[in-house]
């Protein structure tokens, strides 16, 4: 009679710390969903990372947490594009402004490298649009 006492406090725990669980997955994911609404999105990134880890259980909650990831991360992408854009295009110009040899090729090394990194970038972004359709089919 005792061990059915002991198992059925042990059943009762366990469901009354999943439905915890839950809730306190609820709580981060409404954090996350705040962090990324405020453009915050680095943050909200190790957020969904701690959610993932903290409550393997709480698949509804992950998934929703999927989804604020791949937008965030897109985001992050797309800025990243934006600006090295931009250090690219201004790298262009000084390479025909450099007033010596040494001085343009140092500027190519430059636009090299940021055209390496804006190729990578830009795949990048197309790498989340392909899972966000894979996503949601």
């Amino acid at each position: 009679m005792r061990k059915l006492a002991y198992i059925s406090i042990a059943i009762m725990a366990f469901f009354s710390c999943s439905k915890t669980e839950n809730r306190q997955a609820e709580e981060l994911l409404s954090q996350i969903q705040t962090l990324y609404e405020k453009g915050s999105y680095s943050e909200a990134l190790d957020s969904i990372e701690s959610l993932r880890s903290r409550f393997p259980k709480a698949i509804a909650c992950r998934k929703e947490a999927l989804h604020i990831y791949q937008e965030a991360s897109l985001v992050m992408a797309q800025q990243d594009v934006l600006l090295t854009d931009s250090a690219l295009q201004a790298t262009i110009v000084q390479i025909d402004q450099a007033k010596t040899l040494l001085e343009a090729n140092m500027l190519r090394q430059k636009r090299d490298s940021l055209k390496a990194r804006y190729e990578a970038m830009c795949g990048v972004v197309r790498m989340i649009h392909m899972r966000q359709e894979q996503c949601c089919k």
